[in-house]
């Protein structure tokens, strides 16, 4: 028995391209906000530049988004963008307003205020997912 591996059809196949192109931003963002929680060997990523990279990389996202809208991701799409303005207008004011975090709990609990809002994007590549098909 010979599996085939399920494609996008080709109309979309621009439309996950440039969806990738955006995620080509928000994963390193992402990651370098969570350099800042300390380990066990390593102090944490000062705070102000991990906030600086992630909002630098989430204003180079915003103008990727429309070009992977798509009827068939509508919705997606939709949470996608609304996420997206949420953590940049959180991380925008986390850097304005310097917050004093004293201790890994309330460190952690600002990483998780200011990635939860990207939650969305999760979804969308499940959504990409679901349109994939056998040719």
């Amino acid at each position: 028995m010979i599996f085939r591996r399920k494609e996008l059809p080709a109309d979309l196949v621009p439309a996950a391209d440039a969806f990738a192109a955006v995620l080509g931003e928000l994963e390193p963002a992402k990651a370098g906000l969570t350099d800042v929680l300390p380990g066990t060997r390593m102090p944490g990523r000062p705070l102000s530049d991990a906030l600086a990279e992630f909002e630098a990389r989430l204003v180079r996202a915003e103008p990727m988004m429309p070009s992977w809208r798509r009827r068939e991701l509508e919705v997606a799409w939709i949470a996608c963008d609304e996420g997206l303005r949420a953590a940049l207008d959180l991380a925008r004011r986390a850097r304005r307003e310097a917050p004093d975090v004293i201790g890994f709990e309330a460190l952690l609990g600002l990483v998780e205020e200011l990635l939860d809002p990207l939650e969305p994007f999760a979804d969308a590549e499940d959504a990409f997912r679901h349109l994939r098909r056998k040719d």
